[in-house]
């Protein structure tokens, strides 16, 4: 009885696999041909080089305006003040970006009402919540690596040079900050199941962002986990590995949040 219950175990979770495979390629179809999502992409990515490039092109030419809204990057130059200008646009833009994409992802089936074909499917829900969640962090980390890799070009066409090794490094934590963006925008995913549409992630989202600046500005932004990577990709030093550590606590409550959130969702309510 033993083997039998064993081989039943295993057939399930073997349908339980092909289930959340055939969810995830069918959300990456929807996602990846959305409209929301491919100008969030170019925004994303062309939009914070482009702006970036733009702001350390006019830094350098001695613009004054530029110079005065930089505040303490002015005094930067070259890789250290284009990523200095990156790291201090990526943060806010980033996170909005990428909750923007999570609301439309988690709340367009309520918006057009067509999440009640949702308990016709043979897909578990928490199937299809994850594959949500999936498809959105490849998406995420390919917008990141994307992003890094047109900094650099930005860099060496407004003349910065080779980059060396601490360029580099800095690039790495710019990499690694547009992935941890991602990652601090799941709050929007358990939000807009909570309120049923993609207004209440987006609103979710904008908390988080002005939350952020106000703790920044109150000194304790190393230990509030939405400003912490900015300032660590700015400013290594001035964030401790442990602070920067915190910032996994939001996905790993959010992203189970969530999962549990459409595991419980209902059609009356």
């Amino acid at each position: 009885m033993s083997g039998g219950a064993d081989r039943e175990s295993s057939v399930r979770r073997d349908r339980a696999d092909r289930m959340t495979g055939t969810a995830v390629v069918v959300e990456a179809r929807k996602t990846f041909g959305s409209r929301v999502v491919l100008t969030t992409t170019a925004a994303l990515v062309a939009g914070i080089a482009i702006l970036a490039g733009a702001l350390t092109a006019a830094g350098r030419g001695g613009n004054e305006r530029v110079l005065d809204r930089l505040g303490p990057l002015a005094e930067r130059t070259g890789w250290d003040l284009l990523l200095g200008v990156v790291a201090q646009i990526t943060a806010p833009a980033a996170l909005l970006g990428f909750g923007v994409v999570l609301s439309w992802m988690f709340g367009r089936e309520f918006a057009d009402r067509t999440v009640g074909a949702l308990f016709a499917l043979p897909v578990r829900r928490t199937a299809l919540a994850a594959a949500k969640i999936l498809v959105f962090l490849g998406w995420g980390a390919a917008v990141a690596t994307a992003l890094a890799a047109l900094l650099l070009a930005a860099g060496l066409m407004i003349g910065l040079g080779s980059p060396d090794q601490g360029v580099l490094a800095a690039l790495a934590r710019q990499h690694l900050l547009a992935l941890l963006s991602a990652l601090l925008a799941t709050p929007a995913a358990w939000v807009a199941t909570l309120g049923r549409g993609p207004l209440p992630g987006i609103g979710a989202t904008l908390g988080l962002i002005v939350a952020a600046q106000v703790v920044v500005v109150a000194g304790a932004g190393g230990w509030f986990p939405v400003a912490a990577p900015a300032l660590w990709a700015i400013e290594p030093a001035s964030v401790t590995p442990v602070q920067l550590a915190l910032v996994t606590t939001v996905p790993l409550i959010c992203a189970p949040a969530t999962l549990l959130s459409w595991r419980r969702l209902q059609l009356d309510r």
